[in-house]
């Protein structure tokens, strides 16, 4: 049976993050970001996206950083959200010296100078973590502040992708989809069921988010070869793209 790092191991070490991706995984972002062109409006000053999945445990987080520093590196200002409150990582992950954030300047406690952090993977790359732990997280994410934070944020980079936990967990994703220009599925292959990615699409579109497209995560390979089909572009490493529901072999609950 193939085994793949497990997120706690990506978390510890950063091995599979920004330049530390190896060629695949590099080549398989570029087409999502290259895809992203394609799917928003280019009269869109700053595109703001939500980046959620299913369940957890499908490498929601690492996605959205490594399609980040994608974005960082054709030349884009890219700020990314950590607006999973309830579980927060950035903070050691990206060793930001900051303790406040996003939560913090939603309650009104700080300013956006002081939450707003430049990344270590690149230059072009700022990262506001998730700050305290709010007793109502889905309550701030609605609220008038967060969007006019947005659209002030918005006026300095030309991408904004927001962290958002599961939908089957917490109805923050929800909330926030009616401040995004759309909204990314992270699917992980053989963890998430069909079940749970189809609870998560009907409860989006229910919200009347808009869905870009599904990130398939350590998608197999057949064999050592790679492949491309129906906009899905698995490898080694295994990130894909599509505009399906692609959950691979797992097992309903």
């Amino acid at each position: 049976m193939r085994k793949y790092r497990n997120a706690a191991s990506d978390y510890e070490y950063g091995a599979m993050l920004g330049e530390n991706l190896n060629f695949a995984a590099s080549e398989a972002y570029k087409l999502l970001r290259t895809n992203l062109d394609f799917a928003l409006s280019d009269e869109q000053k700053c595109r703001i996206i939500g980046m959620t999945s299913s369940v957890r445990g499908e490498g929601k987080s690492t996605t959205t950083l490594n399609l980040a520093y994608s974005i960082a590196e054709a030349g884009k200002l890219v700020l990314v959200i950590e607006a999973d409150m309830r579980m927060p990582t950035y903070t050691k992950r990206l060793h930001i010296q900051t303790k406040k954030g996003i939560s913090n300047l939603l309650a009104g406690q700080c300013t956006g100078a002081d939450v707003l952090s430049r990344c270590e993977l690149h230059k072009n790359m700022w990262v506001i973590p998730a700050g305290d732990i709010p007793p109502n997280p889905s309550e701030l994410l609605g609220s008038e502040q967060m969007r006019i934070t947005l659209d002030v944020l918005s006026r300095d980079f030309d991408y904004i992708l927001l962290d958002l936990p599961p939908v089957t967990a917490v109805s923050d994703p929800l909330v926030v989809s009616k401040l995004v220009n759309g909204m990314l599925l992270v699917v992980r292959q053989n963890y998430a069921t069909r079940r749970s990615v189809a609870e998560t699409v009907r409860q989006l579109h229910f919200a009347e988010a808009k869905i870009l497209g599904f990130v398939m995560t350590n998608a197999a390979l057949e064999g050592k070869k790679k492949y491309y089909k129906n906009y899905n572009y698995g490898y080694d490493y295994g990130y894909g793209y599509g505009e399906k529901n692609k959950t691979g072999n797992g097992k309903e609950k």
